[in-house]
């Protein structure tokens, strides 16, 4: 499927919704891209999942502001590969630094800089231990097994959606 088909389609699952988060949060690695970002050079050229761009400019287009939060002990290669596929000016705050705190301190400076409050985010992820925290911290979260695709995009705004008249409730996949 090409990156303009996925961003079509992604475009029809947004507008299947009247509400939208106001920001969406992405990990990098086994979320965005199939790798670990530390068991690269930055030489390498990077490859992201098939629907992840096209996800992107979807959100980008429909106004929704985006953000990174990553665990990687290897910012300069995370950010040489954002540059190298023409992404890294689509995101309005990019936390990428090593933790033990499975991403609550990425998403408080995330908060932090942006003001947008944790129930109004959403985030996608490939560790469960990353979605039951921040979870925790009223931010939708979704479990992606192989990469952020057009099914996990729609469950997040099934989620958010469903949350949105009661912001007490807690959903992750």
């Amino acid at each position: 499927m090409g990156e303009e088909k996925v961003k079509n389609d992604a475009l029809q699952i947004l507008g299947l919704f009247q509400v939208l988060p106001r920001l969406v949060v992405f990990d990098l690695d086994y979320t965005l891209w199939p790798f670990y970002c530390e068991c690269r050079s930055k030489r390498e050229m990077p490859s992201m999942y098939p629907h992840a761009k096209g996800i992107l400019f979807a959100l980008k287009e429909m106004g929704v502001d985006m953000a990174i939060a990553s665990r990687s002990p290897t910012q300069d290669i995370a950010k040489s590969f954002l540059d190298k596929l023409g992404i890294q000016s689509m995101f309005v705050t990019q936390e990428i630094f090593s933790s033990w705190t499975h991403k609550t301190e990425h998403f408080q400076k995330i908060q932090r800089r942006t003001g947008v409050p944790f129930n109004s985010m959403l985030f996608f992820d490939d560790e469960d231990r990353n979605i039951q925290a921040v979870s925790k911290m009223g931010v939708i979260s979704i479990l992606v097994n192989n990469g952020v695709n057009l099914g996990a995009l729609r469950q997040g705004l099934t989620d958010f959606t469903g949350t949105t008249s009661s912001p007490n409730k807690s959903k992750h996949k």
